[in-house]
């Protein structure tokens, strides 16, 4: 026992704590992993009006697909965050876009992964960078990520780490209300080939052990996907039907511009968006994701007639999620006179999607609030604008 003074013996203890507290700090995950065992009464997600699905977060406002991102989302509304997922060298799944680190992250900063550059082949086509699947969980953790447009809120960059699929999930459990999630199996293909795990499973394989870990599982609208809403998305039509095979969530259709091909069938445009493409691809997804420039072409910056893509998907029993909207002007058609709300007014009630991929969460949110308000959400505001809504309509007869 010590005859010093007790404070002098905090005193020179407080150090030691510091340094404990560090230690814990970096010797666990970034956020606390959910209990699967929590069964909180949460205020449960909407299903009445199209849904908000915050792209790669806010990104917006904070470098895309960091923590931070997404718990703005939460806090901005979202009803689903959407990700994508990678696999790292040692086999972790991780939420990133790029399968290179070039673009988003201060990689080039990094002396000692400067021999780490490489050449694949990804999609069709020759990438060089530093690939994800050379780096392993540790290495990546290392790393800091920026805002990928150099337009946008700069001040965040290096603040935020890359996280792991895990991280994510508990963002959206430990939230405050009930967030569905939004998971792209990303470039599987490419994951498949150069990244292997121990027990012999591919990265699809992976990506569904993890959501079921933690509780995903549930038909669209049953009370378990009420209770934990789960939306699972792919470019790639295979992977789609294989782990169609491993969990009853629902799945959405990824489709790109009109000149990219499928990465694992090689297959266009034109053959995936047909009527009997659409009949068969509907066996496996409840909606199609689609790049909403093919919806709806421009020209110039003005918008084009739009094609039939969503009145056949509705057809075939498909909802419709449309990517990507964006605030900015260089984003915003003409037609829409640099007012975000007039791009989701037209996609919402001329075009008629189901949900949209924004960077803009509380933007969306906020329109919609305006709009189509929770019925016991109703403000004055909200009241006048259906009033406005109902007397253009009636001379409009």
């Amino acid at each position: 026992m010590s005859n010093l003074p007790a404070s002098t013996y905090l005193s020179g203890c407080a150090p030691l704590f510091l340094l404990l507290l560090l230690h814990l700090a970096f010797a666990r995950p970034l956020f606390p992993l959910p209990s699967k065992t929590k069964n909180e009464e949460k205020r449960p997600i909407q299903t009445f009006r199209p849904y908000n699905i915050a792209h790669r977060g806010s990104n917006g406002e904070i470098p895309e697909e960091t923590a931070d991102a997404y718990l703005r989302a939460i806090e901005e509304g979202a009803d689903f965050v959407e990700t994508d997922i990678l696999a790292s060298k040692d086999g972790a799944l991780i939420c990133f876009h790029d399968v290179t680190l070039d673009d988003t992250t201060d990689i080039a900063k990094h002396k000692e992964f400067a021999n780490r550059r490489r050449t694949y082949e990804v999609e069709w086509f020759n990438v060089t960078g530093w690939f994800v699947v050379d780096f392993t969980l540790e290495e990546l953790k290392r790393l800091r990520v920026k805002q990928r447009f150099s337009f946008r809120d700069q001040q965040y960059n290096g603040m935020f780490s890359i996280i792991t699929f895990e991280e994510f999930i508990s963002i959206a459990l430990d939230a405050d209300r009930t967030v569905g999630i939004y998971p792209e199996i990303k470039d599987p293909v490419f994951i498949n080939k150069h990244v292997r795990w121990a027990d012999g499973k591919k990265f699809e394989d992976k990506f569904v052990d993890t959501l079921l870990k933690y509780g995903y599982k549930g038909q669209y609208m049953s009370d378990n996907w009420m209770k934990q809403p789960l939306f699972i998305q792919s470019f790639a039509p295979t992977s789609i039907v294989h782990v169609s095979k491993l969990i009853d969530s629902p799945k959405v259709f990824l489709i790109d511009d009109i000149s990219v091909r499928t990465q694992d069938t090689n297959q266009s445009y034109w053959e995936i968006t047909s009527d009997d493409y659409l009949a068969y691809i509907g066996k496996y997804v409840v909606g199609l994701g689609p790049w909403k420039d093919t919806i709806v072409p421009a020209a110039e910056n003005y918008l084009m007639p739009p094609s039939d893509l969503v009145a056949r998907a509705h057809a075939h029993n498909l909802q419709v999620h449309p990517y990507t909207y964006r605030n900015e002007n260089q984003f915003l058609h003409f037609n829409f006179h640099q007012d975000p709300y007039a791009e989701y007014d037209f996609w919402i009630n001329t075009v008629g999607v189901d949900g949209m991929f924004t960077d803009f969460t509380g933007t969306l949110h906020r329109y919609q609030e305006l709009t189509s308000p929770h019925r016991k959400d109703e403000t004055a505001n909200s009241l006048l604008v259906k009033i406005s809504q109902m007397i253009s309509a009636y001379e409009g007869i």
